[in-house]
């Protein structure tokens, strides 16, 4: 396991529109569910990292805490040849376990991780209601290994702000994690 950096994708910049498998319905879900008027959490994960299995429990309280707020993603863009565990079939099973309220979805072909310059897992975008890129970055300061409480601090911080319609601080700090599994 190799630790990397986020890219920190531009400010500004939109929702990637994506039509990808869900990987709990068995269906496809299209990015046009986000153009809602909402705010949009956009998640890069896996099954497989020991970052995103850290932050497995405060994605469930995001989840019980903002999900009626905001829309919800996690996306996971490994290669599944090399990293089986990391497909749908897998992808269902973690998250019928975890149940969170929120879609996990398939990039198959990795465009949408291409096109968020995504580098590890996890990482998050958050996307105000016109759906312009307001935060990206880690949940918090904390990772594996490290002393550190979980508290999701510094996402919580941007979607508080987004919810009370305040500016997202700019002091933003990248994400850091497994790398993303490319083909």
């Amino acid at each position: 396991m190799a630790l990397v950096y986020s890219s920190m994708l531009g400010l500004g910049s939109n929702i990637p529109d994506f039509k990808l498998f869900n990987a709990l319905e068995g269906q496809i879900y299209s990015s046009s569910s986000l153009h809602d008027g909402k705010a949009s959490l956009v998640m890069l994960i896996c099954n497989h990292c020991p970052y995103v299995i850290h932050y497995h429990e405060e994605l469930k309280r995001l989840s019980q805490d903002y999900s009626t707020q905001i829309n919800m993603v996690a996306i996971s863009s490994n290669d599944v040849e090399r990293y089986p565990q990391d497909g749908p079939e897998a992808m269902k099973e973690l998250f019928e376990s975890l149940n969170p309220d929120f879609p996990y979805l398939f990039d198959e072909t990795q465009e949408i991780a291409k096109t968020l310059k995504a580098e590890c897992t996890p990482e998050f975008y958050m996307y105000d209601g016109n759906n312009a890129l307001v935060y990206r970055g880690r949940l918090d300061g904390s990772s594996p290994g490290k002393d550190i409480p979980i508290t999701g601090a510094d996402l919580r911080a941007a979607i508080d702000a987004l919810l009370k319609g305040a500016p997202v601080s700019s002091d933003q700090h990248p994400s850091m994690g497994c790398s993303i599994k490319w083909k």
